[in-house]
């Protein structure tokens, strides 16, 4: 599986043509399925999932004209036969999960499957935007599970760990205060292995063992600490 990982979706040139050469054709020769499932806990989620899903959101995803487009919602997976969502699963080129709570995603990635079915994606383009994009790694850090109201049954800060490093989203932007160069430099003290803070028009692309950054705005990379000892 090829990774887009983003703060906040599609939001430049640049990180269009990164989304582009990781599906290999035209967005408007490629199917979508949207995962909304993060926004539902967070206040005013169901807004914002309709939002993301009809192209009005913040986040820009579905709205890329895409040649088809569906919805995969993982709260509803778990009482749905496999057949019935696992093969539409394997032959869509590309998965838009947006933001919202990512331990409350990450959460409903394991009790739905989808979590088990995605070593087995190799063709399919993963496009994460803020808590979708957190949720593929080793760990969020604990300023983030304290500005969301659920908390996961595990009592802790994993998540998936499909990449090896953490992402800080949302860097400087003007409607969140909290998300400083500062704050980012604090937050990543609290993480293990290495992490980047990126801004709003800013991806990270990963193939294989390969992790480039795409940006046309700024950026941090953050070394673990056993980088920093080496």
């Amino acid at each position: 599986m090829n990774l887009l990982l983003t703060s906040a979706g599609i939001k430049n040139p640049s990180i269009e043509k990164a989304l582009v050469d990781l599906l290999g054709k035209p967005i408007a020769e490629s199917s979508a399925l949207c995962v909304p499932t993060a926004a539902y806990a967070m206040a005013g989620g169901t807004g914002s999932a309709y939002r993301l899903i009809t192209g009005q959101s913040v986040i820009t995803m579905c709205e890329l004209g895409w040649k088809s487009l569906g919805v995969l919602e993982l709260t509803a997976l778990p009482s749905i036969d496999e057949e019935n969502w696992v093969p539409l699963v394997r032959e869509t080129d590309a998965l838009l999960v947006g933001g919202g709570d990512a331990l409350y995603l990450c959460h409903w990635m394991r009790q739905s499957g989808l979590e088990d079915l995605l070593p087995s994606l190799h063709e399919t383009v993963y496009v994460g935007a803020s808590a979708g994009s957190m949720v593929m790694t080793p760990d969020i850090g604990q300023d983030f599970v304290e500005s969301y109201s659920w908390k996961p049954p595990t009592g802790d800060t994993s998540t998936l760990g499909v990449v090896d490093f953490s992402i800080f989203p949302h860097l400087d932007h003007e409607n969140l205060p909290e998300n400083t160069m500062a704050d980012a430099e604090k937050w990543a003290i609290s993480i293990p292995g290495p992490a980047y803070a990126i801004d709003d028009d800013t991806a990270i692309k990963v193939t294989d063992d390969t992790v480039e950054v795409v940006s046309d705005g700024h950026w941090r990379h953050f070394p673990g600490r056993h980088d920093e000892t080496r």
